[in-house]
């Protein structure tokens, strides 16, 4: 067995959970047992976008010991259109 955590944020709340789980386990795996879907009614796992400490994978990705398999929002502004807002804005 290995243990490894879920983390998903929003604003106003962060959710982490370890979870202990077989040896070569998947992502997908990990999220389903983790009962985060339960908690949080607008992920879907066919939508999500997620990563392991920083490094986008796929739901296939086989885990280690001590992960972090991180959920991942949307973003509701592209990070360069907002650089450039805010240049704009100092004018």
């Amino acid at each position: 067995m290995i243990s490894v955590e879920v983390a998903y944020a929003k604003p106003e709340i962060q959710t982490l959970i370890r979870v202990e789980i077989p040896e070569n386990s998947t992502v997908e795996a990990v999220i389903l047992k983790s009962g985060i879907l339960m908690q949080h009614s607008e992920l879907k796992l066919e939508n999500l976008v997620v990563g392991i400490f920083s490094t986008p994978c796929t739901l296939e990705k086989t885990l280690t010991d001590g992960d972090r398999v991180e959920i991942y929002r949307p973003l509701l502004v592209d990070p360069k259109e907002m650089r450039r807002l805010k240049a704009a804005s100092l004018k």
